[in-house]
């Protein structure tokens, strides 16, 4: 079972006009604060994208943008600061095929100069809230420095060891005389 998806804007690949449907979405403030939760922010003001999904072969392609402005916290200070984001969206979706299911083989070639394969069309629908949520989540810094957070080094202090005033001779072997 799928765990609920806090930002949900779900469009059914039947209901698709033929010259395709441009969308404008934008996450609610109950959306924007249970995605600041899930996505470790101090809050998120505003989550909102355009889309434009066609059918291709036997799927969709969606294209678009997603925009974010968020409060990260700094990793240096561990204060707020605003950030913003911007991802460009282009993904593929098609009804998952009898290929793609099978298991992958370890003797399987892998083409790096091959176009990826589309993502699974679930129940005939895209859902533009949760992909436009995780592209702001990949346009995430995963270690968001304040721009002027400067890392001091705490002052290094002699150490007092319980074993710095021993002295441990060297050891005698025959072979030192």
């Amino acid at each position: 079972m799928s765990e609920p998806v806090e930002f949900s804007r779900v469009v059914k690949v039947a209901t698709l006009p033929r010259d395709g449907l441009r969308q404008k979405i934008a996450a609610n403030e109950s959306e924007r604060k249970a995605l600041s939760k899930r996505f470790a922010l101090d809050s998120m003001q505003r989550l909102e994208a355009d889309f434009v999904i066609k059918r291709s072969g036997k799927g969709v392609r969606v294209t678009g943008e997603a925009r974010a402005k968020v409060m990260q916290i700094c990793v240096v200070s561990l204060e707020p600061f605003p950030a913003e984001v911007v991802e460009e969206i282009d993904v593929r979706f098609a009804p998952p095929s009898a290929e793609s299911r099978k298991a992958k083989t370890l003797e399987e070639e892998i083409r790096f100069d091959a176009e990826d394969e589309p993502d699974p069309l679930i129940d005939g629908q895209v859902d533009l809230g949760e992909l436009a949520a995780e592209f702001v989540a990949l346009g995430l810094d995963p270690y968001p420095r304040k721009p002027d957070a400067e890392f001091e080094a705490p002052a290094e202090e002699e150490a007092s060891s319980p074993f710095a005033g021993i002295v441990i001779p060297r050891s005698q072997t025959p072979e030192d005389g």
